[in-house]
Formats: structure tokens, sequence, C-alpha cells
């Protein structure tokens, strides 16, 4: 049934024809990940794994005993040259030396079978013969047929020990037939496990034929996520591809432009310190003049006040005309430093600069990066007609998908083989019944040969108990009662039915353990370890030319990987009939999506994208001009030595405050009077001065000293740095108009690699989902898991308990025999007995024989 439903899959799959592989796609960088989402599957019912409970313990010893038995390995090789040799070679030409060989290795494989199948034999046939003379050695009064019982002094202990053994292997006894008849019992209640299980699987097939189209169509549909994620990169190449030329132009343009921008703002700062020059300079040309003037009157003051009496009078304090002496000495420091006058003014480079500011240069590089930033506008505009063109592939391509759906008749071959599936499983309902038949009479026949055990065992209970019960140790063999009797005779029948059931209960047990051993050690444990795959799987065994019979027989391609083995590891793995079959052989999924999906056309299509940039401009001829006459405004020609030199000498030639302080304190040491109070008014004269005239020309000269040190940088090989900016500029001009070509390619190619790579990532994803989630095969891993679990846990395991148990009580008759007939004679009554006196005062007796 398995493999009709698979050939009638494949018959669905080779409708829509046979492709040829073609070469394997371009490599490609991974794009952005798409979720195609989960494909939708069904639940598969069936739970292939059988837990037998309690009497797996049985189970495990009858696998102990069978190793015991044939602990040697699987015969693979000796099967595959059997299967090979037909079976029938070697009975034809038994004598070649290498069928001789083979006759060999299978005997010494089965010797441990043999020899227990002999011991059985040995013992079905010589019991009843044994049983036969026996009887007839009791009715010749021989073999403890004679009703004469001797008195013996440990009379009483022998028959407790016999009882005692004949009640323990009457235990053992009932302990097997406990075993077969659970054995019996287990094998009736899994058959009604069968039609559950049959149903699972069937179930499962549907639910494998349903859940196949509408995943298909899931595979289908999901285009739809690749080509709208196409669709909306396509709809946005401005910022994508517009935006990637536009981000690696702007690496090389962006510094250039910035060179630009720096020099338009060092314009500005130059016109803001050729003003401040300008302004300095005069503020302090106007200040030095009127500085120099209030000195010389400061000066001239202090000469007529040091020219009072105080000062050099005959009567004067000596220190009070030492004072004066110095202070006269010193009035010489009290004159400017620096002198202005003589420095040049700003004017003519000013006005230059003023005509060049005229020109707004950061509008123009504002102009220039605006420019630049509609690369991704002219992108746009440039590829709209490829991008239509591309759209309308996309849709066709989609179409193409749609159309091999409706002509890829999945639906209607599935809908065939789940008429078969249902069709196949009313055949087997149709079974059941006999099964259940089948089952009756088997069940009936295990019950009648435990019965058989049982019915000893009752005569050994009944004996047992009757004997023990009735038994007077007072009363003489002769006399003994009639409970006591009819325990010996229970004995005895229990004997007299165990020569008549041992040898048919050992036939039986033989027959089963033959069968049941060497199905466990030939099918079942094989199974389980995966070596009957590699004998099914062995190359040309099934047929002489086909080193693989599946695909021989399926795809006549016996050369394709495909076993038995793998079919079923793949489909117990869950994953799709696709890959479990190597169906690729029939219909190749990746040449169809190749041809279907990965088209050439969008590739080339793309490919002729053509960009050009040459609109961009960067700096205009007018941005250009002003740079050039900046760089001729005649910075260089200032004498920045000369500025530099005046301003750092300072205003005055002595610090006016620290002269009035020291003036002060030569001051204080005079005594108070007029020319005290005078020189007082001097020194306050000299700090305003200082306040009014020095301080601000101080701060007009450090003004005048950053403006001329600003203008100093600026100046330094100012016309070589413009020369360098427009340089930088025209290479940054020329790379885009010239040398993008090569940048727009490969970004371009980068695009288009994107692109394809959606359509890339659908291919795989739909060869995976088909390989691993696509019409899941585990019902038939499963149908195979079903079969091996009703031969070999249900039928096997219960059959091989079975003989087990029973076969344990059948040896153990043997005993029992020889200790009920023992036994029988201490309970029976006798004809005759010993003749004995009372000749002892103590009682004891005298037997004489």
């Amino acid at each position: 049934m398995w493999i009709t439903g698979t050939l009638m899959l494949l018959q669905a799959l080779s409708a829509s024809g046979e492709l040829q592989q073609e070469t394997e796609p371009r490599r490609l960088p991974p794009p952005g990940k798409l979720d195609f989402g989960y494909v939708p599957a069904g639940v598969y019912e069936t739970l292939a794994h059988y837990e037998p409970g309690p009497i797996g313990i049985l189970f495990h010893m009858v696998h102990a005993f069978l190793y015991a038995v044939q602990p040697n390995a699987f015969p693979q090789d000796l099967i595959v040259k059997l299967a090979k040799d037909k079976f029938g070679a070697i009975q034809t030409e038994y004598q070649k030396p290498e069928n001789i060989v083979l006759t060999l290795q299978a005997i010494y494989y089965e010797i441990g079978f043999l020899v227990c199948a002999a011991v059985g034999l040995l013992f079905a046939i010589l019991l009843p013969i044994v049983g036969l003379f026996f009887c007839m050695c009791r009715c010749c009064d021989n073999c403890g047929g004679e009703m004469h019982q001797r008195q013996r002094k440990n009379a009483d202990c022998r028959r407790g020990l016999l009882g005692t053994l004949l009640f323990s292997t009457s235990l053992v006894i009932t302990i097997g037939v406990l075993c077969a008849y659970s054995a019996n019992q287990n094998l009736s209640s899994q058959v009604k496990n069968i039609r559950r299980l049959v149903n699972s699987n069937m179930r499962d097939l549907h639910t494998f034929a349903n859940d196949t189209p509408m995943q298909i169509d899931y595979l289908i549909s999901q285009y739809a996520t690749a080509k709208n994620k196409v669709i909306y990169d396509l709809d946005n190449i401005g910022p994508l591809l517009g935006g990637r030329i536009h981000d690696q132009l702007d690496k090389e343009v962006h510094p250039a432009l910035d060179q630009v921008l720096n020099m338009a703002g060092a314009m500005r700062e130059t016109k803001e310190a050729l003003e401040n020059v300008s302004v300095s300079l005069e503020v302090l040309q106007e200040g030095t003049g009127k500085l120099n003037f209030n000195l010389s009157l400061v000066r001239t003051s202090i000469n007529r006040t040091l020219n009072d009496p105080g000062c050099h009078d005959e009567e004067s304090d000596a220190t009070t005309a030492q004072l004066c002496r110095n202070i006269r000495q010193s009035l010489s420091q009290l004159q400017i430093s620096a002198n202005f006058t003589r420095l040049p003014n700003v004017n003519p480079q000013l006005e230059k600069v003023n005509d060049v500011s005229k020109t707004d240069l950061s509008t123009i590089v504002q102009r220039g990066f605006s420019s630049l930033n509609n690369t991704p506008h002219m992108v746009v505009e440039q590829t709209r007609s490829v991008v239509e063109n591309v759209q309308n592939l996309v849709d066709g391509i989609g179409n193409n998908i749609s159309s091999f759906s409706k002509a890829f008749p999945v639906q209607s071959c599935l809908s065939n083989f789940t008429i078969f599936v249902s069709h196949a499983h009313a055949k087997i309902e149709d079974y059941y019944p006999e099964i259940d038949k089948m089952d009756f009479y088997r069940w009936i026949g295990c019950i009648a040969l435990c019965c058989m055990v049982v019915l000893v065992l009752a005569f050994n209970y009944l004996g047992l108990l009757c004997g023990t019960l009735g038994y007077d140790k007072h009363a003489s063999p002769t006399t003994r009662g009639c409970i006591s009797n009819t325990g010996g005779t229970m004995l005895m029948a229990g004997v007299g039915f165990s020569f008549i059931f041992s040898w048919v209960l050992m036939g039986v047990v033989t027959s089963l353990f033959l069968a049941g051993g060497n199905m466990e050690k030939l099918v079942c444990e094989p199974f389980q370890s995966k070596e009957l795959f590699k004998v099914v799987d062995t190359p040309y065994l099934i047929h002489p030319e086909w080193k693989n019979f599946i695909p021989g027989y399926m795809y006549n391609d016996s050369d394709l990987e495909l076993t038995a083995e793998s079919l079923y590891s793949t489909c117990k793995q869950n994953k799709g009939i696709y890959s479990a079959l190597r169906l690729d052989k029939v219909f190749n999924i990746s040449s169809f999506l190749n041809t279907t999906v990965f088209t050439k056309d969008v590739v080339g299509q793309l490919d002729s994208v053509k960009i050009d940039l040459r609109g961009i401009i960067l700096l205009e001829a007018e941005g250009k001009q002003n740079l050039l006459d900046f760089s001729e405004a005649g910075l260089s020609e200032i004498n920045y030595a000369d500025y530099l030199e005046e301003v750092n000498k300072g205003v005055t030639v002595v610090d006016l405050l620290s002269f009035a302080r020291e003036l002060e304190a030569q001051t204080d040491l005079m005594p108070r009077g007029p020319l005290h109070t005078a020189l007082k008014g001097h020194i306050s004269t000299l700090r305003q001065i200082h306040r009014q005239q020095i301080i601000p020309m101080e701060q007009a000269m450090s003004a005048l000293n950053q403006s001329m040190r600003f203008l100093e940088r600026t100046a330094s090989d100012l016309p070589n740095k413009v020369l360098a900016i427009l340089d930088a500029i025209e290479a940054a001009q020329y790379l885009i108009s010239h040398n993008a070509t090569h940048l727009i390619s490969q970004e371009t190619g980068k695009y288009t690699a994107t692109i394809v790579g959606y359509f890339h990532q659908y291919t795989e994803w739909v060869k995976t989902s088909l390989a691993m989630e696509v019409a899941p095969c585990k019902p038939f891993s499963n149908m195979v898991d079903t079969a091996e679990i009703m031969a070999c846990s249900f039928l096997v395991d219960s059959m091989n308990t079975f003989w087990m148990g029973l076969g344990c009580s059948t040896l153990f008759l043997l005993p029992s025999i020889i200790l009920a007939v023992k036994l029988a004679k201490y309970y029976r009554r006798m004809d005759t007995e010993d003749v004995y006196d009372d000749s002892s005062v103590s009682g004891t007796w005298h037997f004489t024989l």
C-alpha cells in the first residue's frame, strides 16, 4: 500500500514534465531577511511506540534467554548469499564447496536453536515411550505398581521431603502456566489495538493527502512576500540606489566643498579682522597723540612742583631733598613707547576684501551641496523605464508560478490517493472479523494447552491436600483412610496425564520456539539495529542489474542513492516526501525555480541601468573667481612685522600705575605741606590718565594684535591654499562627471544583487520547505513501525513468552512425575504390609520382611 501510494504521488509530480538541470544561480550577498512564515501542517495521530507494561519483564527474560541460546551476531553476509542464490541453488547443487560452506555457516548460526530443538524433540518422543513402558511395568506390579509398602524409620521424613519438593515443583509449573496465560491474554488484548493503530495510520494518510495541496498552495502564495519586497525596493530606488551612490560620492566631494565653505568663513573673518585693524589703528594713533601731550603736561607740572623751596631749601630736610632728586630723575620715563602714527593703514586690502565679500560664497557652496544631494532624484528620473519593466517582469513571474500550480495535478492525484487509502482501509476492515475469529481459535488452543498443565497441577495440589489432610501416622499402610488414599490416587492421575500431555506440550513448545526465536533473532532484533535494512539495501540483491532496487524500480536508475534505510530514516524524521523519495529525479524543483523565478530578464534589465550625474555642479564659476579674487586681495603686502613690533612695545615706557605707586610711596615719606599736597595731585592725575587713556589703548592694541596675527596666518601661502581648494573641487567634479561610471556600476550591481537576492531567498525557502516541511512522510515510517510493533511487540514477544512459560512448565513435569510416583505410596492404601512384633516395653516397632 505504501509503495502504491508513493507511485501515485510520483505520477502527480511527473505530470508537469521532467525539466533539465541548469547551471547553478549566481552567489549573492545576503540581502534583507524575508519572513515567509511557517508552512501549515497537520498533526499526525499515530504514536508508533509500544510500552508493554509489567509484562515487559517477561519479554526481557525471553530476550535474555534467546541471547544465551543464540549469542551470534546477525548473519548479514550469510543471508545475502542465500538470497542471491535464491535459496534453491543450495538444494540443487548442495555438493558444491561454496554451498557446503554456506550450509555449515547456517548450521553454526542455528546451533543453539538446533540443540534446544533436539532436546525438545527427544523429550517429545521419549516421554510417551517411557510412559508406555512405565505403565506396562506397573501393570506387572513393578516400578512401584506392587501395592505393598515397606516400613522404614525415616518414612515420615521422606514423605515430608517428597511433598515439599512436589509442592515446590508444582509452584514452578504454576508460575510457568501463569506466564503462558499472561502472554496469551496480552496477545489477545493487543489484537484489539490493531484496529486502533490501523485506523490511526489511515487517518494520518488522509491528513497527508489533504494537507499537501494546501502546503503547496502556501509555497506558491509566499511568492507575494518576495514580490512585495522587490516592488518596495524598486519604488524606493532613489533612496536605496541613489542614496548609496550619493554616500560614496559624498566621501570624496564633501571634503572639497567643506574646504570652500571653510574659505568662505575665512573671508568673513578676514573682513572682520581688517575692519578691527583699521578701527584699532585709528584709535591708537589718536590716543598716542593725546597721551603724549598729557604725559608732557604731567612732567612739566611735576618739575614745577619739584622747584618748590621744600625740595632744595637749605633749611629743608635732607631726605626730602633726596626724594625730590629721585623723582626728578624718574620723570624721563613718563613718555610713550609705541608710536602707531608711522604705521600704514590697511584700507586698500579692506576695500578689496569688501569687493570679494559682495559675492555670497556660502550660498554658492550650498547650491553645490544641494546639487549633490539631488542624486537620488536624478536616479529615480533616469531609471523610471527600467523600474517599470522590472515590475512587469515580476508580475509575469507571479503569473508563471500561478499557472504552474494550475497545471500541476496535485489535487486530482492526491484525491485518487485518498480514494485508494479509503478502499484499502475498507478491505482491511473486512479482515477484522476473520482476525478476531482466528485470534479466538488461537486463544482457545493456547488455553487448552494451559489447561493440560492446569489439570496436572490440579491433581498434584489436590493429591497433596488430600494426602496431607487424610494422612494418619498411627494407621498402617493397609488401613489408611479414604482421603489419604484419594490423595495418592490423584497424584498418580496427575502422573498419567503428565505422560499423556507432556509430549504434545513439548512438541508445541519446540515448534513455537523455532518459529518465534528465529523471528526475534532474524527479523525483530535486526530491524531495531537497522541491520535488516543493510540486507535489503545490498546492491544487486533483488535484481542482478539494479544496484539500489527502489530507484531501479521507480525511476529505472539504480545508481541513485536511495535506499530503504535512508527512506525509512528520512520519513522517521518527518521530512518531506520530496527529499525522502528523491522526487527531484522526476521533477527537479531547483531547475524549475531557476528557470521560472530566478529569471535572467530581471538581471538584464537592472544591469542596463545607466545613470548620468554630469548635471551635478559642485562650484559655479562665480565661486571659483571669488576664491581667486580673495587670494589677490593683498593680504601678503601688509607689513605684519612693524605692526607686531609696535604692539609688543607697550603703550608707555614705564607702567603708569607702577610709577604712580612708587611716586606715592616717596611722597608719603615727605612731611606734609604744599609739596606733599601737590605731588598727591599729580599721582591722582597719573592714575586718571591710566584709567582713561592707557586702558583703552591697551585694549585696542590687544585687538590689533589678535587681528594682525589672524591676518598673518590667513595670508600665509593664501594663493597656494586657494589653488589647492580649486584643484580639490575640480578633482571631485571630474570624479562625478567622468569617473563615476565604475562607482555607479558597482552600486547598481549591489542593488541588483539585493533585488535578485529576494528571489533567491524565495527559491531557497521553497527548496528547504519542500524537502523538510511539505508533505512530511512520517505516516509511511509509522506504517513500518506499526507493522514492526504488531509483528514483534504484539505477536513474537507474546508468542515467545507463551512458549517460555509453557516450556518451563513442561520441563518441570519430569520431576513432578518422579516425585508424585514416589509420594503416592505414602498416601495410597496398600494391599499388603510388613509384619511386626510388639516386644518392647517402650512400644517400639520391630519390622521383619
